[in-house]
Formats: C-alpha cells, sequence, structure tokens
C-alpha cells in the first residue's frame, strides 16, 4: 500500500513539473494551432500585460489631473504677474491687445519677405528699412519688454537685419562718358558695384578680352564684375605696370609720345 502511495505521489510531482515546464508560445504560432496548456499561457500572459498598462493609464490619468492643476495654478500666478507688470508701465488690456496685434502684423510682413529671391530683396532695401524703422518705434513702447513680447522682439530684429541683400551685379554694360561718366574708376567706385573706386583694376583683369588699356572702355561692351574682394597679386602686379607705363609716357617729348586719353572715352 505505502509503495502505491509512493508512486502516486511520484505521478503527481512529476505531472505538476511537466506542466510547469511548458513555456509560452512564441507570438508567430497562430492561436488556432496552440495547444490547451499554450493557450491558457498566451491569455494569462494578455491578461498580465493588460493589468499592467491598466495599472499605467491609472498613473498617467492621476499624472495628468497633478501636472492640469499646477498648469492652471501657474497660469494664475502668471495672469496676476502680468497684470502686476502692465499696472506698472501704466498699460491697459487693451494696449497690449493693441501692441500684440501690431507685432503679430509685423512678423507677417517679414516672414512674406523672406520668400522673396535674393535679387528682389536688394531692390527692396527701402521696405526692409520701413520694417526695421517700425519695429525699432515699437521697441520704445514700454509693452516691448514683457515677457510675452521681449524674445519675439529680438528675434523678429534679427530677421529684419537678414533680410538685407546686396544685389549680386555679374555684369555690366558701359555707357558713355559723355552721360554717364562710365570708366572704370567710377563703375568700380558705384555703391551697387564694388563700392570702392581702388577695385577698378580687378574689373579691367576680369575683361582683359575686352579691355586691353584701362583707360579706354567703349559703349556696349559687357563687362564681367567680379565679387567684391582684395586686390589678388596678380591685379597689383598689373595696377603697378599700368601705373609704371603711365608715368613713363608722361616723361616722354609731347611731339614723340601717343596722346592719352582718359578711363572710359
Amino acid at each position: 500500500m505505502k509503495k502505491i502511495l509512493f508512486l502516486i505521489v511520484i505521478f503527481a510531482l512529476t505531472f505538476s513539473f511537466a506542466k510547469a515546464q511548458v513555456l509560452l508560445p512564441p507570438e508567430s504560432k497562430p492561436d488556432e494551432e496552440l495547444k490547451q496548456d499554450e493557450a491558457e499561457l498566451r491569455i494569462k500572459d494578455w491578461q498580465a500585460k493588460i493589468a499592467d498598462l491598466e495599472s499605467r493609464l491609472k498613473s498617467l490619468n492621476e499624472n495628468i489631473v497633478d501636472l492640469t492643476n499646477k498648469l492652471t495654478d501657474y497660469k494664475k500666478k502668471l495672469q496676476d504677474c502680468n497684470q502686476e507688470l502692465a499696472r506698472l508701465i501704466g498699460a491697459t488690456a487693451a494696449d497690449i491687445d493693441a501692441f500684440r496685434q501690431k507685432l503679430g502684423v509685423l512678423e507677417g510682413k517679414v516672414r512674406d519677405m523672406k520668400k522673396l529671391p535674393n535679387d528682389e530683396l536688394a531692390d527692396r532695401k527701402e521696405e526692409v528699412q520701413a520694417l526695421e524703422n517700425e519695429l525699432n518705434t515699437l521697441r520704445t513702447i514700454k509693452i516691448a519688454a514683457m515677457p510675452e513680447f521681449y524674445n519675439r522682439i529680438i528675434d523678429l530684429a534679427r530677421e529684419i537685419k537678414g533680410l538685407y541683400r546686396e544685389r549680386n551685379i555679374k555684369q555690366y554694360t558701359v555707357k558713355s562718358w559723355f552721360e554717364n561718366k562710365d570708366c572704370l574708376w567710377n563703375i568700380a567706385g558705384r555703391l551697387e558695384m564694388l563700392g570702392d573706386p581702388f577695385l577698378w583694376p580687378k574689373i579691367w583683369q576680369a575683361n582683359t578680352n575686352l579691355v586691353r588699356n584701362p583707360d579706354i572702355i567703349h559703349p556696349g561692351q559687357v563687362l564681367i564684375i567680379p565679387a567684391k574682394a582684395p586686390k589678388t597679386t596678380d591685379e597689383l602686379k598689373a595696377e603697378r605696370k599700368y601705373w609704371r607705363q603711365k608715368r613713363a609716357a608722361m616723361e616722354e617729348p609731347v611731339n614723340q609720345g601717343a596722346p592719352t586719353t582718359k578711363k572710359g572715352e
């Protein structure tokens, strides 16, 4: 009898151990292919995951309620702070609303200008200047110091400064000396060109195929205008050679030297 009881206990333990060894089936295994013990394990696994998610959701909802209350409190404090600040600077709610609207309109104008190509912006410097003047006027109002507007105004000033463009002129068609006083010196000195007449050798060296003598250019010639930059070594050498030849020609007897011309004649 004891032997039979012993065998029964061993069998029960073996069965329990075997059942405990049943592993959770892989997720790729379809439900319809599961054995009963595997299906039970999968159901328990999903129930455990659902319970965990519900617990986390409950915790998040509690955090949301807590954060919402804190946000409401902060908004109230900010509103009180703004009201006190408005009182200190002597501004009414209507004044602040009007300022907010003007600043918003100005920001819209700047956004529209930023969409324009560089050449068009270069032709609209006066409009950019007007935007800058308008912003500077707003900055003189005490309301501009309020936290709501301060950083926006700083950012807007930076964006307006970035709207200034210089026209990138690649070519220039020579006009007459009589009407426009066109010569390399005058062309280089124009603000929309190089802005410095002493940079005239740069234009000369960029157009040696057309201009052999920098004193002589002709109406209708299309000159390449290089980017504004210091004169290169080759340009400085060409300039020095030009002035040496110029001085040598001036020192020759009048009856032996060839007549000279002004730049652009």
